[in-house]
């Protein structure tokens, strides 16, 4: 497998990648967290006034407030991936699966009739049966050669197609024609567990037929659909792109007329939210937002467990950090509890520690895997510091060689989150001799010259998921062969063992089995210390309160046919 899906999104002030995955969820069907594990009990799946059809209101307009105005609308393009892109064209373009709110996966019936695994020996094998009545917007039925198309373009065999990842599609040997043109075979050369996350988004042919359409064709265009709305156009200068109802679409009609996202920074996006110029936007992780949101006549704030999370990386190739012991008692010098307090505070949400880097611990398959690596002790990380040959020397601080036990705590300026977290982090590692110095660079560089070419000690951003726990992020933690191509492996550590164990848990078709196996990585991982996980980040959606079937969805998939006013 490769790197994870890795394109950052800048999501309410607190800068996020797409691609840490998750499995399925526990949650009971009142919408609340189940599993005996602390304040998380309470915790919602998610938050979106789920209503039926007919409480629904026929028409009406949409105002969705969101915080970028994206130019490459191809999602499988790595400039394509942004979350905000999603927002939009979730409503347009088809997925043959659907997750619900505990991150179950089953059939999206407008796309797909059903599909299942129909060989195992020699070579795991899947027939899909589609919905002939599914089309595209230019009258073309969806049908396999949609399916071919995208797994050659997305395998990684021609580099002229600039994808996200080519993770599963590159497991695949064959895709062909069933028995007729709606029925399809994919044929894995190796097993591949996740394959319901494959094909989705879904584009036509005629996208994937070429790198020059792969690339371009959807660059400030959205030049095909197939959901209940269709694009009707973009306006540069008011930032607002908008969708109108689909006519032709074969499913349950839509119950607005149109929706019309308006693009525009955070602060203004919350002020438009309480002057009454929006019906929704996310706050994300302000409280001052939060409480202003909150506050606004005729208006809520809905809440639920995101399905991503906080951490801190640990980069293993800087010279101070390459050593395991270090690295261990730098973790055990964090007190990852008041850090999620201060981050939380004002947002009325549980404070619960994630102690696992696949599963969120509201999820079926959590466990905690922490064990003595999990708790604040600084008193056992400064006798691991004693054995790697780090004593205290002059102002308190360690030395070795000469050199002071000095790391480099890089955050994105602008971000408070980040400053925040590096303060408490430099109190307390300061009482285990060890100094860390705040260094804050442009929002806009963070990524591309500190965190992917290894440019920092430690770093904090977080990773959003999707309901698939190991395809999508076996990279942030797949050891380097050579020890220099770590692609999405920020925290530069690994090791054949972990990669085993993921490649194990990937390639299980039980799921009782997978979690076991993935669980097993996840305990490798704690002993190398790369991502130190904090906690699972909420959601924070303002909605107006008669707005129906959207808000903060976890791991739920919107049905954006039945979003809509209440009567």
């Amino acid at each position: 497998m490769n790197a994870s899906r890795l394109i950052v999104a800048a999501l309410a002030g607190s800068l996020c990648l797409v691609g840490c995955g998750r499995g399925p969820g526990g949650y009971g069907s009142d919408g609340l967290a189940g599993g005996p594990r602390g304040d998380e009990r309470n915790v919602k799946a998610y938050d979106i006034n789920p209503q039926p059809r007919e409480k629904v209101k026929d028409g009406g307009t949409l105002r969705w407030g969101i915080n970028e105005f994206p130019t490459q609308w191809n999602r499988n393009h790595v400039d394509g991936n942004l979350a905000v892109a999603a927002v939009v064209s979730n409503a347009l373009l088809p997925a043959p699966f659907r997750s619900d709110e505990k991150a179950d996966i089953t059939a999206n019936p407008d796309y797909l009739i059903s599909a299942e695994v129909t060989s195992r020996d020699p070579h795991q094998v899947v027939t899909y049966t589609l919905n002939p009545k599914a089309k595209w917007s230019d009258g073309k039925p969806i049908d396999w050669a949609d399916y071919q198309a995208q797994w050659k373009a997305l395998n990684g065999t021609n580099p002229a197609f600039h994808i996200v990842s080519s993770t599963g599609y590159q497991d695949i040997s064959d895709v062909r024609r069933g028995r007729d043109d709606y029925s399809v075979v994919v044929t894995f050369a190796r097993t591949f567990g996740d394959w319901k996350s494959l094909f989705s988004p879904l584009l036509p042919a005629s996208t994937n037929s070429s790198p020059e359409a792969y690339n371009t064709a959807w660059l400030n265009k959205i030049p095909v659909t197939a959901g209940p709305f269709k694009f009707k156009g973009f306006d540069q200068t008011a930032k607002t792109i908008t969708l109108v109802r689909d006519d032709t679409w074969w499913g349950d009609r839509a119950k607005l007329d149109q929706i019309i996202y308006r693009a525009s920074e955070q602060d203004s996006l919350i002020g438009a939210f309480s002057n009454g110029e929006l019906d929704i936007t996310d706050v994300g992780p302000s409280a001052p937002d939060y409480a202003r949101a909150k506050t606004t006549p005729g208006a809520t704030v809905r809440q639920a467990a995101g399905p991503d999370f906080r951490h801190i990386t640990f980069n293993g190739s800087s010279e101070l950090l390459t050593d395991q012991r270090v690295r261990q008692a730098i973790q055990l010098g964090i007190n990852r509890q008041a850090i999620a307090q201060s981050d939380l505070q004002g947002l009325d949400w549980p404070i619960a520690l994630l102690n696992n880097h696949f599963f969120m611990n509201t999820q079926e398959g959590y466990q905690d895997n922490a064990g003595a690596l999990g708790v604040y002790d600084p008193a056992q990380a400064r006798r691991l510091l004693d054995a790697a040959g780090w004593p205290l020397g002059a102002g308190g601080v360690r030395q070795k060689d000469g050199k002071p036990l000095n790391l480099r705590f890089v955050v994105p300026s602008g971000v408070q989150t980040g400053k925040s977290e590096g303060e408490l982090a430099q109190s307390m590692l300061a009482q285990i001799g060890v100094k860390l110095t705040i260094q804050a660079v442009p929002s806009d560089d963070f990524f591309t010259k500190y965190v992917i070419p290894g440019n920092f000690d430690m770093t904090p951003f977080a990773y959003i998921g999707t309901p698939f726990p190991v395809s999508s992020s076996f990279g942030i933690y797949a050891n380097s062969p050579n020890g220099q191509a770590w692609n999405a492996n920020f925290g530069r550590v690994g090791s054949p063992e972990i990669d085993a164990a993921m490649n194990k848990a990937g390639q299980n078709l039980d799921l009782r089995q997978a979690h076991a196996d993935t669980n097993a990585a996840d305990k490798l991982i704690w002993q190398e210390v790369n991502v130190l996980p904090l906690y699972q980040r909420p959601q924070n959606v303002a909605v107006s309160e008669t707005l129906a079937n959207v808000g903060a969805r976890g791991f739920y998939d919107l049905r954006y046919q039945d979003i809509g006013f209440t009567r």
